[in-house]
């Protein structure tokens, strides 16, 4: 993950926020100006922390599925992964061999699977 400098980051987003009620506030005059900057600073702010907030969150949640996973470490795909249990205790047909095909099979060094001889 990427370091950042969280106060760089919040103090540039409520600049921003007073920047714009500053801009909408000026309509009003000098007064509104100051209220308007006041507010968006604010507000600015508040939306940086939702954002950061929603944004950590997602990558707490993206490293916990790697672990599930078994993306760190080098085991990606490991055999020693928790699967649920067999619910009878059998394996499928396909895997055993015994699925059948309707279809004959094809000669040539490609099946292409959708004749219908």
């Amino acid at each position: 993950m990427k370091k950042r400098n969280h106060h760089v980051v919040a103090a540039a987003e409520a600049a921003a926020g007073a920047a714009a009620g500053a801009a909408i506030g000026s309509m009003a005059g000098p007064v509104g100006a100051i209220a308007g900057a006041a507010i968006g600073g604010a507000m600015g702010a508040a939306a940086g922390m939702a954002v950061e907030s929603a944004t950590r969150a997602h990558e707490a949640a993206d490293v916990k599925l790697d672990q599930d996973i078994g993306v760190y470490d080098g085991d990606l795909g490991a055999p020693n992964l928790e699967h649920p249990p067999a619910k009878i205790g059998a394996f499928s047909s396909a895997s055993s061999g015994a699925g059948r095909s309707s279809h004959a099979p094809a000669s040539g060094p490609m099946p292409t699977g959708d004749s219908d001889d």
